[in-house]
């Protein structure tokens, strides 16, 4: 059984439209993983942060950012709250903790990265307006565009000398998370 649900890489440029705004490469036949892959070793690396965000489920994609954005920020306290709600909804994807992510996403500080965390877990489905006025549907790309955010952002308080490294470290976890798995 595997966690995807494309088997090329036009197919999540199709479901997704926006990635086009995300990706500079085209969209080929080629399996999402080979995909990812020549994203991580072409001239726009980060590239490959967009298509992972996108090509993931929402749940696997905020897992994903989550723990790209800890490793880009050595330090970055566990308690901090942004991320705890973020990892709080991957735990258990229910509406209380999804709401909660947004609440606090909504409020914080959106030049940081934690903040995005916690947007991509809020905006995975649901309501998103704020209360009173009215029902707004979550658009199917505000999970991959929040995360992309977080992971580049994330990426920007790393020293240049790693900045590589990091960023293939963090397109290694979006590939090992495409991987099949065992049926339960």
């Amino acid at each position: 059984m595997t966690r995807l649900r494309f088997s090329t890489a036009l197919e999540v440029f199709d479901a997704f439209p926006t990635l086009r705004d995300d990706v500079q490469a085209a969209p080929t036949g080629d399996a999402p993983t080979v995909f990812l892959l020549a994203l991580g070793r072409s001239g726009t690396p980060e590239d490959g942060v967009a298509f992972g965000a996108y090509v993931l489920g929402r749940r696997e994609t905020v897992w994903w950012a989550c723990q790209c954005v800890r490793l880009l920020i050595p330090g970055l306290e566990a308690t901090e709250p942004a991320l705890r709600a973020a990892e709080a909804w991957v735990y258990a994807p229910e509406e209380e903790n999804r709401l909660a992510a947004l609440r606090l996403g909504a409020d914080a500080d959106r030049r940081v990265p934690t903040t995005w965390l916690a947007l991509a877990a809020g905006w995975s489905g649901g309501n998103i307006a704020p209360p009173g006025l009215g029902a707004v549907q979550a658009p199917p790309h505000y999970t991959a565009r929040a995360a992309r955010v977080a992971v580049l952002s994330g990426l920007a308080h790393v020293p240049a000398r790693d900045r590589s490294d990091r960023l293939n470290r963090c397109l290694e976890g979006a590939l090992r998370l495409m991987q099949p798995q065992d049926a339960p």
